[in-house]
């Protein structure tokens, strides 16, 4: 008997609208723009650290928000994957023409990906994990990656050991003791040790991680290799 399909509480409201503030979410006030900038950076290093695949699943892709670091090598193929329709025709529409020739699209979840096994080069899993509580979630995700990459996975997420999980975890212990919600409640901060072990029981080789500020931030990129 097959398993029920995982689904987050949050992958629903990605509807038109919702798929129209995220796009313009990056582009406003000068610390978003300054916060994608390095995100890029980051994007790129790990990119040329998975020795610049050619044919990438970005999942999911969102607004199309990396293709044109993407696309930046002329070869690539970008086969640009999320849950929401919606999120999917706004990125197309939304990307120039030099952008968009580099794209495929495919209307599927992270954790049921619909295409053969070793079917992609790398796949590109950036702001995904660390909404993702629930340890056997979130190695469910990492097999279906496993199965579906045929060499590598560059993937962000929220660590501890640094100043912004510490506060976090501050703050959300103060509002607990008021009785306040708790804020940004579908994110969720990662054990080190934990997630590399996940990674590692999936079936990856850890080959390096890079951090968005070392030390202060909890963005993490790490660059896996398909043992």
């Amino acid at each position: 008997m097959s398993k029920a399909p995982i689904k987050l509480a949050f992958s629903e409201k990605y509807d038109q609208e919702h798929a129209q503030q995220y796009l313009e979410k990056h582009q406003t006030g000068l610390a978003r723009k300054l916060s994608n900038y390095r995100d890029q950076q980051l994007a790129r290093r790990a990119l040329a650290l998975a020795g610049e695949p050619n044919l990438v699943l970005d999942l999911p892709c969102g607004a199309g928000r990396f293709w044109s670091t993407l696309a930046e090598q002329p070869n690539r193929i970008i086969l640009a994957a999320d849950n929401s329709a919606d999120m999917l025709a706004t990125a197309m529409a939304a990307q120039p023409k030099h952008i968009t020739e580099h794209v495929r699209t495919l209307q599927t979840s992270a954790f049921d990906i619909n295409l053969p096994d070793s079917s992609v080069d790398s796949i590109f899993c950036m702001r995904l994990l660390h909404h993702i509580e629930q340890p056997e979630h979130r190695l469910a995700l990492l097999k279906e990656f496993h199965r579906t990459t045929r060499d590598s996975v560059i993937i962000s997420l929220w660590v501890d050991g640094n100043y912004k999980a510490w506060r976090r975890k501050a703050l959300e212990k103060k509002r607990a003791q008021k009785g306040q919600t708790q804020k940004n409640s579908n994110r969720f901060v990662i054990n080190q040790d934990t997630v590399e072990r996940e990674f590692i029981q999936a079936g990856f080789n850890i080959q390096t991680h890079l951090d968005f500020l070392p030390g202060y931030s909890m963005w993490r990129v790490y660059v896996l290799r398909k043992a």
